[in-house]
């Protein structure tokens, strides 16, 4: 087969497309082609400098060259292609191969045309070999999509229209041949040139007149208030407009949004139908005040129904605080809960877009996260379209060597692999038909797709901003700028699509409905339900001491422990494994007590099996960080992950709801963020966001103090999350330790949150269970000791989960005579039984009574009052903890406990000293400073 390529050289040459396909697959995947074709390429891949070349096809380009300049010995020279007109032909492969992957550098992008192009040699036909007089000769045009022979004058043609006009594609950073091809045919087969007939050109001119024009209303009404205006890049409601209206024809059915504050006031009223006046009232003031305590206009959500040709499409816009990006894993965990709500398993009828700034998209590492999380098994949505409102200023930064270090804004998009449709914002028609292409895109391949457009910011960052200040030479060009309505009408004109005074009436007629407070037509539907929206009204009002039956019959229990420690025949499960669940048998019998794990696996089993579907996420969530949870087995003889694992819990009935446990990617914000969006809209369910250790939550501070502690007062959301943090002072240095408990309680306030501190396995049982089964969604925060998961004196009896419930606080059972107590210890989590422990060595069992506050908060006061009522004679009441003085709880709750002292009782502290580290890190101190504060801690009179 070799001898017979070579022996038929000019047939090798003449079937250069032929050959190029056959490489590009090779590229993709060398297993697909013929051995001998593989054998080839190999070598050509191999040849000293192929791995630095910019281009992907030039090692087989080069190979047609070497092939025609010399014939092979016994071969008559009429069988061999001339080696100029060969070299010519792989000269113009090479070319258009080089306006593929650079032609976007050569594009018209900038609506400013400040910057001067740098002239890229690869895209020069005389780099290849070409000159004008091979203008009008004939060439393969090789995989262009093209007529087969076309002069080289047409095919330099139709590659700058395609790659270099108002569209600049970014793709062939694409491993996969078919996405790479589809591209290809999409955009080569129409020039990258958008060919709307004259009602979708009057729509556009219509949809960026209302984004101008709401601009300048606001602006002259509301003389200096913030807005965060979009004068500049108005082509993106029309591309939001597109969007929804040829969405419906693809399935979609729901278009949830996330954006930061640029443009978001337009967004809401032009896009989503909110009314100017409702609008205009929150700039006055004068809105009516719902929420405990609000946000700023350019903060809020909105939803409606939106006809359109083919059906009502739901859009919503998420709730976002100004942490911009931070918004984007919160609408993707939403619309991943939304999917799924509906059965959606191709993430076809819910879509996520997400709108960015060209800053803010190129430097918040969440984006990073975010991207990583889209095509794993657990958060994957069908893919994500974004709109980069590219304005090519960020904040105050214009110089890009400043905002980034990267060629594009976009550049990080290309970690997925995603496709980047760069366009100049003054083209409305461009940007429009690059939406379509996006939204063509990611209902094909299901995968991300990006669209940079590139714009300007008319005004400053706010309107209170003199961008001369930062940028004077930009913008003396947007001072002269017509606008990009101004600029369309005049097109629109030229075309003969209207008349001049159309396009002044559009104007006349929308700024007469703001006059108004109006829409100038009708854009939502009014009184439309949907068949999968929430009733979200059973969780409002309630009260988190809500009485709630969250025990489980002693059949039941049996029943379900049955299940969930049944292994396949041919499963081979880890010796340590097979332990764990022998001894959960031996639980469920009584013949030992539960364990945390036990007691946590069997309040999930008791969940799904009663219809309530489970979440669980984290960077170690199957097995549990250390090693008790063990809900995904792993087969000792089976490598395949989808034949070597096994979930008991996914197999406990027929009809259950789902239980998915998921060991996320090695990213705390953008996955905490995402499972709030997710909780958000999924209410029924028992969603879990576990941390390896409890401090890693610092990475996410910005999804816990804008949304999860906050969402509540200032957007009206309610939402169940549950965190479980481990926390607990073992030993193990400062980064090991502590879960910030104080951070988390100084965040409290109008039962925003549920702080947690188990001290019993029972505790986590109930608690679980309570989450769900109350009607009552706020986030639940459970720190939980590392240390009690396996110790023997934290677990529990079955009874306990017969027969009880969650006790916010637990009192000292072991006192038989209240009155001989001398002190009254208070304290949560694991430090009890080293009290425990220090109270039984110094043989004070009758003096020291010790109560366990086990919620933090809300805090149970009238529970705790109860207990201390048996106490009344105490003169000493100390708070014990093992976190030193200025963290822990001792600061955030000391003013509750000294509201319940009687007279003449007296309140102190029993700790570690105060600390600028979490913990030490040496263990002789830490065992030195466990020791010094129990000491303490029974020190009667002092």
């Amino acid at each position: 087969m070799m001898q017979s390529m070579y022996s038929h050289s000019h047939l090798f040459g003449g079937n250069a497309p032929f050959i190029e396909e056959l490489y590009e697959q090779y590229l993709a995947d060398p297993n697909v082609v013929p051995a001998e074709w593989r054998d080839y390429f190999d070598k050509l891949a191999m040849a000293p400098g192929a791995a630095e070349r910019d281009v992907a096809h030039q090692p087989i380009q080069e190979s047609f060259i070497q092939l025609a300049k010399k014939p092979l010995a016994g071969q008559r020279s009429s069988d061999v292609a001339n080696w100029e007109s060969m070299q010519k032909q792989v000269g113009v492969l090479k070319l258009i191969s080089a306006w593929r992957v650079l032609g976007s550098r050569q594009a018209n992008l900038d609506p400013l045309k400040r910057m001067d192009q740098e002239t890229m040699r690869e895209l020069d036909p005389a780099q290849h070999g070409l000159s004008d007089a091979d203008m009008a000769v004939q060439f393969n045009v090789g995989s262009l999509v093209a007529p087969q022979k076309l002069p080289l004058s047409d095919i330099l043609a139709r590659l700058k229209q395609t790659y270099g006009g108002n569209v600049g594609v970014e793709y062939m950073h694409i491993t996969t041949s078919e996405e790479k091809h589809w591209v290809q045919k999409r955009f080569e087969g129409d020039l990258s040139t958008p060919r709307y007939n004259a009602e979708k050109k009057q729509r556009i001119l219509k949809q960026i007149t209302a984004a101008e024009t709401l601009e300048r209303y606001l602006h002259t009404r509301y003389v200096g208030q913030k807005r965060f205006s979009l004068e500049g890049g108005e082509s993106a409601i029309a591309a939001l407009d597109h969007l929804i209206q040829n969405g419906s024809a693809y399935g979609v059915e729901e278009l949830i949004i996330g954006m930061a504050h640029r443009g978001r006031l337009n967004v809401l009223v032009n896009t989503l139908g909110k009314l100017p006046r409702d609008l205009f009232a929150e700039f006055e003031g004068k809105a009516a005040q719902e929420l405990a305590s609000g946000d700023v206009k350019y903060h809020m959500g909105f939803s409606s129904d939106i006809p359109t040709a083919n059906g009502p499409m739901h859009v919503s816009l998420a709730f976002n605080p100004s942490h911009l990006e931070i918004v984007n894993p919160v609408v993707e965990g939403s619309v991943r809960a939304r999917q799924e709500r509906r059965n959606d398993v191709e993430g076809k009828s819910v879509v996520p877009l997400l709108i960015h700034g060209d800053s803010a998209f190129a430097g918040l590492g969440v984006n990073q996260g975010t991207f990583n999380l889209s095509q794993t098994r657990g958060y994957r949505t069908g893919g994500t379209i974004h709109l980069v409102i590219n304005n090519q200023v960020g904040f105050t930064t214009s110089d890009t060597r400043d905002m980034r270090s990267t060629l594009y804004c976009t550049d990080v998009a290309k970690m997925i692999e995603a496709p980047i449709f760069h366009v100049n914002g003054d083209d409305p028609e461009a940007v429009c038909y690059v939406m379509q292409a996006a939204l063509e895109y990611r209902m094909q391949f299901k995968k991300d797709v990006v669209i940079d457009l590139v714009c300007y910011r008319k005004l400053g960052h706010n309107e209170g901003d003199d961008p001369f200040l930062t940028q004077p030479m930009m913008y003396k060009r947007i001072a002269k700028h017509a606008g990009v309505r101004a600029m369309y009408a005049q097109r629109l004109v030229a075309e003969g699509v209207l008349k001049a005074e159309a396009a002044d009436d559009l104007i006349r007629a929308y700024r007469d409905a703001l006059d108004k407070g109006e829409h100038v037509e009708q854009t939502v539907l009014s009184n439309y339900r949907r068949e999968h929206a929430l009733d979200w009204s059973q969780y409002q009002g309630t009260h988190w001491a809500h009485p709630t039956d969250t025990s489980l019959q002693q059949a039941d229990v049996q029943r379900l422990v049955e299940k969930f420690t049944h292994v396949p025949a041919d499963f081979k499960p880890h010796p340590t494994v097979k332990r764990v669940i022998e001894a959960r048998q031996a639980m469920a019998r009584g013949e030992q007590p539960l364990d945390w794990g036990m007691a946590e696996t069997l309040a999930y089993a008791s969940l799904v099996t009663n219809g309530y579907a489970v979440r669980i996420s984290g960077e170690d969530s199957g097995r549990g960080t250390f090693s008790h949870r063990h809900s995904v087995l792993h087969d000792q003889n089976r490598e395949k992950w989808d034949q070597g694992t096994y979930i008991p819990l996914a197999n406990m009935s027929e009809n259950q709801a789902d239980f998915r446990v998921i060991d996320s990617i090695l990213n705390e914000e953008a996955v905490l963020a995402y499972e709030y969006g997710y909780a958000c809209s999924a209410p029924d369910q028992l969603v879990i966001w576990e941390a390896q250790f409890g401090d890693f939550a610092n990475g996410a501070q910005v999804a816990i103090d804008q949304f999860i502690s906050s969402g509540e007062t200032k957007w009206g959301r309610l939402c169940g999350l549950t965190s479980i943090l481990p926390h607990g002072y073992d030993g193990q240095g400062p980064e090991h330790s502590s879960a910030r408990l104080e951070r988390w309680l100084q965040l409290c306030a109008e039962h925003n949150m549920q702080i947690v501190m188990p001290s019993e396995a029972a505790q986590m049982f109930h608690m679980l269970r309570r989450q769900v089964l109350r009607p009552y969604r706020k986030p639940l925060v459970i720190f939980l000791s590392k240390r009690l998961l396996r110790y023997k004196d934290s677990m529990s009896p079955i009874e306990t989960i017969t027969q009880g419930s969650f006790r916010p606080v637990i009192g000292d059972a072991s006192i038989q005579d209240p009155k001989k107590v001398k002190r009254v210890l208070l304290c949560a989590g694991q430090v009890y039984y080293d009290l425990v422990n220090g109270r039984k060595e110094r043989g004070m069992e009758e003096d020291v009574a010790i109560i366990r506050i086990e919620q933090l908060y809300p805090f149970p006061t009238e529970l705790l009052q109860a207990e201390l009522a048996q106490f009344s004679h105490v003169k000493e009441l100390l708070w014990v903890q093992e976190e030193p003085r200025n963290q822990g709880a001792w600061y955030q709750i000391r003013h509750r406990l000294e509201g319940l002292l009687q007279a003449k009782q007296t309140l102190d502290f029993a700790g570690r000293p105060s600390s600028a580290s979490p913990a030490v890190g040496y263990m002789s101190k830490h065992v030195a400073q466990l020791k010094s504060f129990v000491e303490e801690a029974f020190s009667l009179n002092k």
